[in-house]
C-alpha cells in the first residue's frame, strides 16, 4: 500500500458521528483507520480508503497492540480523532461505581490512552492534528449525566493543555462539542420529549452527523491550521457562551 496518503485514526467509527467523520475523510482520499469494540463492515465504495479494526480504548493493552499493528503496516496516523464514547445515565444518588468508572474509563481515559500511544510519531513529523469529540453536556451539564458530563468537561482541559504543549510542533488540538445530533444515541427521543428539545434549540431542529463531520474535517485542514486549544460547539445555538 502506498504511503503517500495522509492517515486518520477515528475511534468509534462504526456508527453515528464517528462513521460520518470516517466517511468524510475516506471520501477525501485519506486512509482511515476506523475502530470499534468489534470489527464492522465498511461501505463498498470506501474500501481501499477505510479499514476496520477492533479496539477497546479503555484498555492500554488493546491500544498498544493496535499501534504496533499500524506501525508494522506503515499506517500510523497524522490525525487522531477521539470519538469513542459511551453513556450510562443515572441520577447521581442512584449512580453505581461501575456507571462512573465505565464512562470515565472510555470517554476520558480512552482519549489519554489513544493519544499517548499515537502522538510521538506525529510530534516527530511536526505536522498533524488531535481532535476530541466532546459534548454540549460537558459545557452546560445535564441531569442524570454526572459521569458523562464530567468525562466530556475533562476533554476541554485535556485539549487546552495538550495544545499548549505541542503547538510549537505544528500540531493542532481541538474539541468539538455537538448538541443533539440525529444518531442512534438520540433515537430514543420521541413525542413531546423530542418536541421540547427541538423547541429549546434556536435553530429548531436536530443536527446532522455530516455537519459535525464537515467541521471535523475543516479543523484538520490548512484552512483550520490556526485554530487550536478550542472547544467548538455545534448545537444549533443550544448553549451560548
Amino acid at each position: 500500500m502506498a504511503d503517500k496518503k495522509r492517515h486518520a485514526l477515528v475511534t468509534g467509527a462504526s456508527r453515528g458521528i464517528g462513521k460520518a467523520i470516517a466517511h468524510k475523510f475516506a471520501s477525501n482520499n485519506y486512509t482511515v483507520i476506523g475502530t470499534s469494540r468489534t470489527t464492522f463492515e465498511v461501505d463498498d465504495k470506501l474500501k481501499g480508503n477505510f479499514f476496520s479494526y477492533s479496539l477497546d480504548v479503555s484498555s492500554r493493552d488493546s491500544v498498544n497492540a493496535l499501534y504496533e499493528k499500524l506501525k508494522s503496516d506503515n499506517l500510523l496516523p497524522s490525525i487522531i480523532i477521539n470519538n469513542a464514547g459511551i453513556t450510562s445515565d443515572q441520577l447521581f444518588l442512584r449512580m453505581k461505581d461501575e456507571d462512573w468508572d465505565s464512562v470515565i474509563n472510555t470517554n476520558l481515559s480512552g482519549v489519554f490512552n489513544v493519544t499517548k500511544a499515537f502522538i510521538k510519531p506525529i510530534i516527530k513529523n511536526k505536522k498533524g492534528s488531535v481532535l476530541n469529540i466532546s459534548s454540549v453536556s460537558g459545557l452546560m451539564g445535564n441531569a442524570g449525566q454526572v459521569n458523562y458530563s464530567a468525562s466530556k468537561a475533562g476533554l476541554s482541559g485535556f485539549t487546552k493543555s495538550l495544545a499548549k504543549e505541542i503547538g510549537s510542533r505544528n500540531i493542532t488540538v481541538n474539541s468539538i462539542a455537538p448538541g443533539f445530533i440525529e444518531t442512534d444515541m438520540t433515537d430514543f427521543l420521541e413525542g413531546e420529549s423530542k418536541e421540547d428539545i427541538i423547541n429549546s434549540i434556536p435553530l429548531k431542529r436536530l443536527g446532522k452527523a455530516n455537519e459535525v463531520a464537515e467541521l471535523a474535517f475543516f479543523l484538520t485542514t490548512n484552512e483550520g491550521a490556526y485554530i487550536t486549544g478550542q472547544t467548538i460547539s455545534i448545537d444549533g445555538g443550544l448553549f451560548m457562551y
